[in-house]
């Protein structure tokens, strides 16, 4: 009962995060448009075209989200969590033609005059700047809770924006001094900051498309995961060896499979209560684990004669 309370207050959590982070991504894009068009700033509209990716981004782990919460069904028997991996994916993709949408404007924009700058344009900036940075450290502290796929990709795109919205500020600052200074090269600062901001950009959607490749590929857990689950399961007494361990993430929650040799002589009721067994160690002490499969293989005493022939083992392990 307070697991299944649990899981429904951190589905909450999560449907509250994304949603607080849609509207403020659909706020933050009218502002920086609206602000960047009437000043001409190019990293301000670069960065507001960015947030209107944000927005389709964070739309698209919405319903992946909202999908992947599904309960298993009979043509999703492992449930609906890979939902959220391919939102994840989703967001990673735009966020790289958003990068490359702003490193093109900000090289196009040094290739022309310099345009003058406006204090309301660094203004806007640094709104976005302190907003995006306490939207990052919210989602993801919420998505870490959760262990939601989904809700962390939104975080490291609220992390995309921060790096443009720093680099939007310290662009505008320059060419602000360089229109008081007269100082030539300054006055391009906007149009460079907007190529820096596209680097970050680009690079962070690189990392979290290799990591939703990487769950879709069903890549093994971190060597620190397994080995935890590997101690688990050794502690049930009846386990005498392992003879494969493997987990694998399915978005916002895992799925262990392992192999362990039992007493041969054990009843079948006996060998059931060891599965039961193992999967209470894994689940008690783990978070996220939605499945344990358990195979059971025969375990002969004579394995522990130190130099047992190994071909003997092999045999007895064929006997899966």
């Amino acid at each position: 009962m307070e697991s299944s309370q649990a899981q429904t207050q951190a589905q909450t959590q999560s449907t509250v995060a994304i949603w607080i982070s849609l509207v403020s991504n659909i706020v933050l894009t009218v502002m920086k448009l609206v602000v960047g068009l009437l000043f001409g700033s190019q990293v301000l509209v670069a960065d507001g075209i960015h947030n209107a990716g944000d927005v389709c981004a964070t739309a698209a782990a919405l319903i992946s989200m909202m999908i992947s919460k599904r309960p298993p069904d009979e043509d999703h028997p492992y449930g609906h969590g890979k939902a959220e991996v391919i939102g994840a994916g989703i967001v990673a993709v735009i966020l790289i033609l958003a990068g490359l949408f702003m490193g093109y404007h900000s090289v196009q924009a040094l290739m022309e005059p310099a345009q003058e700058a406006s204090l309301l344009v660094l203004v806007a900036a640094a709104i976005s700047l302190v907003w995006k940075q306490w939207l990052y450290l919210y989602t993801m502290r919420i998505g870490r809770q959760t262990n939601s796929s989904g809700l962390i990709a939104t975080a490291y795109d609220h992390l995309a924006d921060v790096y443009a919205s720093l680099a939007a500020v310290l662009g505008i600052s320059m060419a602000l001094a360089g229109d008081y200074y007269g100082i030539r090269w300054l006055m391009y600062g906007d149009p460079l900051a907007g190529i820096v901001v596209a680097y970050f950009v680009i690079r962070l959607a690189i990392h979290m498309g290799r990591t939703s490749i990487d769950v879709l590929m069903e890549k093994n857990v971190s060597s620190e995961t397994l080995e935890e689950i590997t101690q688990l399961v050794l502690g049930v007494p009846e386990v005498k060896r392992i003879d494969r361990i493997r987990a694998r993430e399915h978005g916002h929650y895992m799925i262990v499979d392992v192999r362990v040799g039992i007493p041969a002589q054990l009843s079948v009721q006996q060998g059931h209560d060891v599965s039961r067994a193992i999967k209470k160690a894994i689940a008690s002490q783990m978070e996220g684990i939605e499945e344990v499969l358990v195979h059971l293989n025969p375990w002969y005493a004579d394995e522990q004669t130190e130099g047992a022939p190994e071909r003997d083992r092999a045999a007895r392990r064929g006997r899966e």
